[in-house]
């Protein structure tokens, strides 16, 4: 009996948290594809070892903390490669030199600087902007309230900002 229970808790889980938790992958995956396989394959995980769940965090911080596992079982398995053959025939499209160069630029900056964010700066400002979570999902994500993922974001946002203008500077 307390198998079937776990099972349906689990279910309830799935229901309420896999949207959190597909955010969260596809915030650190950018492929909406692997995140969706990433979510079923952290559910699979959880199923695998709820009876270790103690609930001295939330349950999206533990989904999420699985997920992170499973996307680092991932990377290994699956090291970056692209084949030629996948890539959009629109991706070779040449902007003109100057107009592409400078768009470029900017974006590796705005990376640069990005990546350069202390924690929990940069997967605060990763989860919000690539992501799209909530700062609701945020916190939940961190194990932290709502405010203080509105917080952070707002203070990351203003690092980021001051860096790259005193780069310009």
């Amino acid at each position: 009996m307390q198998r079937s229970e776990n099972d349906a808790d689990m279910q309830r889980n799935y229901q309420e948290y896999a949207r959190t938790v597909y955010k969260y992958l596809l915030s650190l995956t950018r492929d909406e594809q692997i995140a969706e396989e990433l979510t079923q394959e952290t559910f699979c995980q959880a199923i695998k070892s709820c009876e270790k769940y103690d609930g001295s965090c939330s349950m999206p911080t533990w989904l999420c903390a699985i997920a992170k596992n499973v996307l680092r079982t991932y990377r290994r398995k699956h090291p970056p490669f692209e084949d030629i053959d996948d890539i959009p025939e629109e991706a070779f499209a040449v902007p003109s030199a100057e107009s592409g160069a400078e768009a470029s630029d900017e974006r590796v900056r705005l990376f640069r600087r990005l990546h350069e964010l202390p924690e929990p700066y940069r997967e605060i400002l990763y989860l919000r902007i690539f992501g799209g979570l909530s700062f609701r999902e945020i916190g939940e994500v961190q194990g932290k309230t709502e405010n203080w993922a509105r917080v952070t974001f707002y203070r990351g946002k203003e690092k980021l900002r001051d860096t790259l203008s005193e780069e310009t500077n």
